[in-house]
């Protein structure tokens, strides 16, 4: 009990991590924010939920630093690593999400709208209501060359899939048996823009 007892008392000094920017991205941190500008544009995360330390080491090199911390403070320096990756991407490649029609018996309708920012679902199960969904800012949405398909792409991963999972949610089967009834919009694949395709299984 007392070798237990000392296992918890025992925490690491320190746990640090960096990540390596390539050519034509630059980088900036200030007070926890971290921007990241490419040739695809610039994002922003404030991570100053979280109590770790970010450092610009050097002009290619940012590192993310916590001492003294407990299990779950640790594991929040390769979350905050994966998120700077994301961006890293996104003003690189950029992010592309396909989503699917599914229906049964009455075809899905979806009209884009001229901007490109939104998009309106009808006949949905039947029913004559018209859904409208915004895309988020940065989000982008259009037909592509498949049957019952469109393509959601932008910079901001986290903004392309919230842009998904509300498109998805607008179509959700109400008061029936979902297992028999699979009416919906789903996502299909999530890809990096430029590489192959990875489809959802």
């Amino acid at each position: 009990a007392s070798c237990q007892k000392f296992a918890q008392m025992v925490r690491t000094t320190v746990s640090n991590q960096s990540v390596e920017f390539p050519e034509g991205v630059k980088f900036d941190v200030k007070a926890r924010i971290v921007s990241v500008t490419g040739p695809r544009g610039t994002l922003t995360r404030n991570f100053k939920h979280l109590n770790v330390d970010i450092k610009k080491a050097n002009e290619k090199t940012l590192t993310v630093e916590k001492w003294f911390g407990n299990r779950k403070e640790l594991a929040a320096v390769r979350t905050v690593c994966s998120h700077v990756n994301n961006l890293i991407i996104g003003v690189t490649k950029g992010y592309e999400y396909k989503m699917k029609f599914v229906y049964a018996h009455f075809p899905i309708n979806v009209a884009v709208n001229d901007d490109k920012q939104g998009i309106e679902v009808r006949n949905f199960i039947g029913e004559k209501v018209v859904r409208r969904v915004r895309m988020q800012p940065g989000v982008t949405v259009a037909r592509t060359s498949n049957k019952d398909e469109i393509a959601l792409s932008g910079n901001d991963i986290e903004a392309v899939s919230r842009s998904a999972a509300q498109i998805q949610q607008c179509a959700v089967v109400k008061n029936k048996d979902i297992r028999k009834f699979l009416d919906g919009i789903y996502v299909s694949e999530k890809n990096i823009i430029g590489e192959d395709p990875r489809p959802v299984v």
